[in-house]
């Protein structure tokens, strides 16, 4: 057997021959150490996204000429400021005055223009699916193996896998997969993307009394199901939405889209004031089931579920005393401009022509690459000022002076309450988990809803939130942290913080609300085999 290193930051392989024709690859399935080659340019467009045309102007130019209005006004000299506590009467020029407060009047107003309008996160809703839709490890597998599709070697692939996974038996699949023989069609897979949206829109409008007529932009997420009307059409023509909706579909952007949905929806509300933006994520599984052989293909069988989320955000002022949250920061990172990152995550057909998605054995690589990017930007607007001077100047040592020192890893427990981080599998929680030095405290949220739901793609930040929620754990000024990736290859950030204390059980409609006591449940180790 031989071994291949990819790299100090790449994976590690081993490969063996089986005959003249086969081989198999076994990955060592670890995530990089982040700090080990952060790349300067992203610390410094970090610094870059909180440095925007306001902040300029504050600082730059709106303090300084109050500062100077107030001594010309005035008429007060550096040599005579202790006269300030002594003397009463300042002479005042009143053409100098009344100038020099227009001036001033004037720049606080374009400050007030310049400034970004907050966003708020009025609630959100995540779509619960029927009790007849649960499927337990062992009735997927017992599916699996009756569907005669597979290989026996294939079953037992699959096997290994879902008994490793991190699900539970209580996860969900829709009806046209369950279906005995299956029944993938396209009727079906409406029918599962209507229940779907159109459950978490039902919940999401009777939590926050919000009529569908009130909304302004609709922005919806579904990587793998694109239908002819969209989805987003299909939301409009259920609801009835007016007719100047500006209305966006988004397709095949993986499983960290919702935070994309996000970042859209901020940019709309600049430009839209008053407006209320309702945001969709979901993935559709009806059609994208893999029937083959393929074992680069089998792991979505294995770890997707049914589910989807429905967000509604606001601009309105008024919105503020009942909203959630506030959205703090948004950090996007695209990788796809590498080949290996644009390919790891890869629809294609199989050698028979079936049609599935492919996860390169470079994919645990490429995320940690990709995470670090977004990580290392993110940090110089989250990270307190002590975090960001000791890696700064570690980093110039190790960068600029060529000393040899240990990386300096921030601690971002320090900037952040709350940790979301997209329950895509077992592995890269383990690993970000590892690298960020987390406590299964911060990791209780992704960890239960991959168990409970498994990945949702997109939706399962709202799952974890969610989960946040009903233990009680949010209280006001608490900031959380979403962290997603996906096919492309992306990773996205969203920083938000808590407008109020969410008391236990405040909705009825959390989709935990009959379970969360039997939660955090252990989930056994797997321990690989020597």
């Amino acid at each position: 057997m031989g071994s291949i290193e990819m790299d100090k930051e790449r994976l590690t392989a081993e490969m063996a021959f089986k005959d003249s024709s086969s081989v198999v690859i076994k990955i060592r399935q670890k995530l990089p150490d982040f700090l080990q080659s952060v790349k300067l340019k992203y610390v410094k467009l970090g610094y870059g996204y909180s440095i925007n045309a306001a902040t300029v102007l504050k600082f730059g130019v709106v303090l300084p000429l109050l500062v100077a209005t107030v001594v010309q006004i005035t008429g007060l000299k550096f040599d005579n400021v202790s006269e300030l506590w002594t003397s009463r009467a300042l002479l005042v020029d009143t053409a100098t005055a009344v100038t020099g407060t227009a001036v001033l009047l004037f720049l606080l107003g374009v400050y007030w223009a310049k400034k970004p309008s907050p966003v708020y996160l009025v609630d959100f809703a995540c779509y619960k699916p029927e009790d007849e839709r649960k499927m337990s490890v062992e009735s997927f597998l017992e599916m699996t193996e009756d569907n005669g599709k597979f290989e026996e070697e294939t079953v037992q692939f699959q096997r290994r896998i879902s008994t490793r996974s991190g699900l539970g038996d209580e996860t969900y699949l829709p009806r046209g997969i369950t279906s005995r023989p299956p029944n993938l069609c396209m009727k079906e897979a409406r029918a599962e993307a209507e229940a779907v949206m159109f459950g978490a829109l039902d919940s999401l409008f009777s939590k926050t009394g919000v009529k569908p007529a009130e909304i302004g932009i609709l922005i919806v997420n579904c990587s793998l199901f694109n239908p002819t009307p969209s989805l987003s059409a299909m939301i409009v023509n259920h609801y009835k939405l007016r007719t100047d909706i500006r209305s966006y579909n988004l397709g095949g952007m993986g499983c960290s889209a919702g935070l994309i949905s996000v970042d859209l929806a901020k940019h709309l509300l600049k430009a839209n004031p008053n407006t209320y933006a309702v945001v969709v994520s979901t993935e559709n599984i009806t059609l994208n089931w893999y029937f083959g052989n393929d074992r680069s293909m089998l792991l979505c069988n294995c770890i997707f579920r049914m589910g989807g989320a429905a967000v509604l955000l606001s601009n309105k002022s008024r919105d503020r005393s009942r909203s959630k949250y506030e959205l703090v920061h948004t950090v996007r990172t695209h990788k796809g401009a590498d080949d290996n990152s644009y390919n790891c995550v890869y629809q294609r057909e199989d050698d028979k022509g079936t049609i599935g998605v492919s996860l390169a054995r470079e994919l645990m690589a490429v995320a940690g690459d990709a995470l670090k990017t977004n990580i290392t930007t993110l940090g110089p607007l989250v990270l307190p000022f002590s975090e960001q001077f000791m890696f700064f100047v570690t980093l110039v040592r190790r960068k600029l002076m060529k000393a040899k020192v240990k990386p300096y890893i921030p601690d971002f427990k320090k900037a952040f309450e709350h940790f979301c981080i997209h329950a895509g599998g077992r592995a890269v929680l383990d690993a970000l988990q590892k690298n960020l030095q987390l406590s299964e405290w911060h990791m209780e949220p992704s960890r239960m809803t991959l168990h409970r739901f498994g990945n949702t793609s997109s939706s399962s930040l709202w799952y974890e939130l969610a989960y946040t929620e009903a233990k009680g754990r949010v209280s006001r000024g608490d900031r959380v942290w979403q962290i997603a990736f996906g096919s492309g290859f992306k990773c996205n950030s969203a920083v938000w913080r808590a407008l109020r204390a969410i008391p236990l059980g405040e909705s009825g409609d959390n989709p935990w609300a009959d379970s969360i006591d039997r939660y955090p449940v252990r989930v056994p180790v797997d321990t690989p085999k020597p």
